[in-house]
C-alpha cells in the first residue's frame, strides 16, 4: 500500500501558495493554529500520521475532501515465497531415548 500526500498541489490549486497563507486560513476558516514549523512540515514533507481533527481544519480551511489532500494505492503487496527446505538444513529426529527390551 502507498499513500500520496497531495496537500501542496490542493493548496495551489485553491491558489494558497504559502505556508503562511495556509496558516492564516486555517485559523479564520477551521479555528486551527499551527505552528510555522508544523505547517512547513505538513507542506513539504509526507506526514506519518495526521490527527483526524489537523484533516478536518485542512479539508474546511482549502475547501475540499480527503482525497484532494491524498491518495491510497490499495494495490495488494506481492508476497514472496518462503524459500523451500533444504534436505541439508532440515532439523534431524532425534534418536528415541531408554533402554530397548531384548527380545524374548
Amino acid at each position: 500500500m502507498r499513500i500520496e500526500w497531495k496537500l501542496r498541489l490542493a493548496a495551489a490549486q485553491r491558489g494558497v501558495w504559502t505556508g503562511a497563507q495556509l496558516r492564516r486560513l486555517l485559523a479564520e476558516k477551521a479555528g486551527l493554529d499551527l505552528s510555522s514549523a508544523s505547517m512547513s512540515a505538513l507542506l513539504t514533507k509526507e506526514p506519518n500520521q495526521v490527527k483526524l481533527s489537523t484533516l478536518i481544519a485542512l479539508c474546511t480551511a482549502l475547501d475540499c475532501t480527503p482525497n484532494d489532500l491524498f491518495e491510497v494505492d490499495t494495490t495488494p503487496v506481492a508476497q514472496a515465497a518462503p524459500p523451500a527446505a533444504d534436505k541439508a538444513d532440515a532439523p534431524r529426529a532425534a534418536a528415541p531415548r531408554g533402554r530397548s527390551m531384548p527380545p524374548l
